[in-house]
């Protein structure tokens, strides 16, 4: 009964994001025409949520830029624990529409999303190219270069079939994310996902965003909040400091790993741009974001040195 909670309450996590970046983009904080397919209504959120959000947005965008920026549109991306999330459509409009893009998580979760984008023309329409037709089976829809497929990410064999079955290349450079994912899996299983993905690619950088400075007052805070949403996160031993968050990946077979807490990742903005969306909302508490900002970090990890100097500064 306890791992079914905690299943749920992770879960709930998605719908959670979505309404905030759909809170956000309503306010014009950037620019995303797909959220709204996924949820019915925003619901408003504080100044430091829509702030925070956006920089995680944005600071994991640099890098997924970054990267095509690098190898080119022939290459693979991989969300571990995708949600709702609307990237493959977003990078579409921005002329990128790489060989193999890939989106997995719960059963639960991706059968909703088949529903959404089966709904609406607009999401499902740009999953064809010729005559290929996209194509929905129970909670995995496969499309020409798209595939959503349902699994615990915490069976690594299964995860690998399925990977197997979508035509994933070992040798194509992949870009694999993690937003907020690997903190709700056990020690052992990141381990595990993180080796067997490390020793799977040749030339592969992983975009990780998650908890972090979680050992002082402010992250027991947040710990207590979520357990009382019946939610753990099980590594959080990983999310201690950014060094712990560098070695996980080490110890897993990485070549290199880096790590920036969301207080950089917000000042490598450009001013401009902090000074735009600054003035979107009045925030009285600029303590209060900082402390969050403080909480969470982006960390990249990296097979071949083709990545090693990968920065979330321009």
């Amino acid at each position: 009964m306890a791992a079914i909670l905690q299943e749920e309450a992770i879960q709930a996590t998605n719908d959670d994001a979505t309404s905030c970046k759909l809170a956000a983009v309503s306010l014009g904080y950037w620019e995303d025409p797909y959220v709204s397919y996924f949820i019915r209504s925003p619901t408003r959120k504080p100044p430091e949520i829509n702030r925070g959000y956006y920089a995680r947005v944005k600071g994991v965008e640099s890098l997924i830029n970054k990267f095509i920026k690098k190898v080119g549109n022939n290459c693979q991306i991989i969300n571990l624990g995708a949600g709702f999330d609307t990237l493959f459509w977003r990078l579409q409009d921005t002329g990128h529409s790489v060989a193999n893009f890939i989106e997995l998580d719960f059963p639960a979760v991706t059968s909703k999303k088949c529903i959404c984008i089966q709904k609406n023309k607009n999401l499902f329409n740009r999953l064809k190219a010729g005559d290929a037709a996209a194509g929905c089976t129970g909670a995995d829809l496969h499309g020409t270069g798209y595939h959503l497929l349902g699994v615990d990410l915490q069976s690594v064999d299964r995860l690998l079939e399925k990977l197997d079955q979508c035509g994933v290349q070992d040798g194509l450079p992949t870009l694999l994310l993690a937003e907020c994912v690997l903190v709700y899996m056990r020690g052992e299983e990141v381990h595990r996902l993180l080796s067997c993905l490390a020793r799977r690619f040749r030339a592969a950088l992983f975009v990780s965003y998650e908890q972090v400075n979680m050992n002082d007052r402010f992250g027991d805070m947040m710990l207590t909040n979520l357990r009382a949403r019946s939610c753990h996160l099980p590594s959080v031993a990983a999310c201690r400091d950014l060094d712990s968050q560098r070695q996980r990946f080490l110890q897993a077979g990485w070549d290199g790993a880096k790590a920036w807490d969301m207080v950089e990742v917000y000042h490598s903005l450009t001013s401009s741009e902090r000074r735009r969306i600054e003035r979107l909302e009045f925030l009285d508490e600029q303590e209060l974001l900082m402390q969050l900002l403080q909480h969470y970090c982006i960390a990249v990890a990296w097979k071949s040195d083709l990545f090693a100097d990968v920065s979330i500064a321009d």
